[in-house]
């Protein structure tokens, strides 16, 4: 397989077939799990020439698959003059091996195919530390090339070429070393990060959160509502590394909205412990918004799987953030199945309907969250110095400034603050008198 490694770590054009064995019953159809782990193969530039399912009724310690299956699939195989096997399952170390020679051609499982996407997409030192940390973790029990060069390799190197030298036990005893040096470094990270959190927290700016399945049009909306550039492709991860932008809403002056990575059913736990500290972002938001692609027909399916992973890293729940729903992509749907989104968008207090693609809605997602933001407003009665012109604008920028009197020694204001932007104010550390007057 030499003409199908690259020095980075996979061949752009390299033939694919792409293999999914079904195993009981799943919330998805066939049809649309080999679609989607035909685009996350297109994902790292695969050139997918054949897709085919299997029913299992139990997998196979050897192959996973039964031994009349492997003697189909390497026929399929050779007529498709396919390079490299993708089985969208988890494959252990023993039946890759197994099946690699029974094939006659690589394989590769839907978690080491996820994380070759990531290690081609991250960009920030951040993003690289956690996908080397995930791809050592991973490649811990396969060893299936040389690891004696780890200071060459870039954070997310690839695995799809051939095995290089065992030496398995010095081999691992480097991973081990590296992944305690990464950790080490991630944990340095993660301070930082954490410290811009709390200063974010003290900001007088409240956070939105998109967040949504892999190419449910997060970054098209993001680019749309800032007017920014991130790349936006029909891609699943197009996107890795989150990206923070100010924006206005109606009422509010200046809030600041991140765009997450994107999620996928089954993401690989390496990902979501490697990630853990990046997924924190949305812990912190004021209000998640949660992109969904209304017009993909496993769309209620794509929402389980992200409100999973949500409920998993602790942001949703009683004491959660709360959610709305941006039901995107309505310029996609037929005229029949506008109008029932539409209506059943109508009858919920949590959902938006937009088109991050033509604009439709947009306004509308921005009224939205400013209403929710300002949800709990009370009107608290302040008296501050004269001199202290900043808190002053902050407050007319941030609440409804309902009363003003403007005296020798103090200027009192009757302002209605959301619970939020009240704990913000009090957060700058401004020397204040101030007493809730209610409502």
């Amino acid at each position: 397989m030499s003409g199908f490694q690259r020095e980075d770590g996979f061949a752009r054009g390299g033939r694919a077939l792409v293999v999914l064995p079904e195993i009981g019953a799943h919330s998805r159809s066939t049809e649309a799990r080999l679609d989607e782990a035909a685009g996350l193969a297109r994902a790292i530039h695969l050139d997918v020439v054949e897709k085919i399912g299997f029913r299992l009724r139990a997998p196979k310690a050897a192959t996973l698959i039964g031994a009349g299956q492997v003697e189909h699939l390497a026929e399929q195989v050779r007529l498709a003059e396919a390079e490299l096997v993708v089985v969208d399952a988890a494959v252990t170390p023993i039946q890759q091996r197994n099946l690699e020679k029974a094939l006659g051609a690589k394989v590769i499982d839907r978690t080491g195919l996820i994380l070759e996407i990531f290690g081609e997409r991250a960009a920030t030192a951040e993003g690289r530390l956690q996908v080397e940390l995930a791809h050592l973790d991973y490649q811990a029990g396969r060893l299936v090339r040389s690891w004696t060069h780890l200071e060459r390799q870039r954070g997310g190197f690839g695995f799809l070429g051939g095995p290089g030298e065992t030496q398995i036990e010095a081999d691992r005893r480097m991973i081990r070393d590296r992944m305690a040096k990464l950790r080490r470094e991630l944990d340095q990270v993660s301070r930082t990060r954490g410290l811009h959190r709390e200063r974010r927290r003290r900001a007088p700016w409240p956070v939105v959160a998109l967040v949504g399945y892999t190419n449910a049009g997060k970054s098209t909306l993001f680019n749309r509502m800032t007017g920014a550039e991130v790349m936006a492709q029909d891609l699943l991860f197009a996107t890795l590394d989150p990206t923070m932008r100010h924006i206005r809403l109606p009422g509010i002056d200046k809030a600041i909205l991140s765009d997450t990575v994107g999620f996928v059913s089954d993401l690989p736990t390496q990902l979501v412990a490697a990630f853990r500290a990046t997924l924190e972002e949305v812990t912190t938001a004021d209000i998640i918004v949660h992109v969904r692609d209304i017009a993909h027909p496993d769309s209620e399916a794509q929402a389980g799987d992200v409100d999973h992973v949500l409920t998993e890293i602790g942001a949703t729940g009683p004491d959660g953030v709360p959610v709305l729903e941006a039901w995107n992509k309505i310029d996609a749907l037929d005229e029949e199945a506008r109008e029932a989104v539409l209506a059943e968008a109508a009858r919920r207090d949590d959902v938006v309907t937009v088109s991050a693609l033509t604009g439709e809605g947009v306004d509308g997602l921005g009224r939205a969250l400013a209403d929710r933001l300002n949800r709990g407003a009370r009107v608290h009665h302040l008296a501050l110095d004269p001199a202290d012109g900043a808190a002053i604008a902050w407050l007319h920028q941030h609440g409804e400034v309902l009363a003003r009197c403007d005296g020798e020694t103090a200027v009192e204001l009757d302002v209605r603050l959301s619970e939020a932007d009240w704990a913000r104010f009090g957060a700058r550390g401004e020397e204040t008198r101030a007493e809730p007057a209610g409502e």
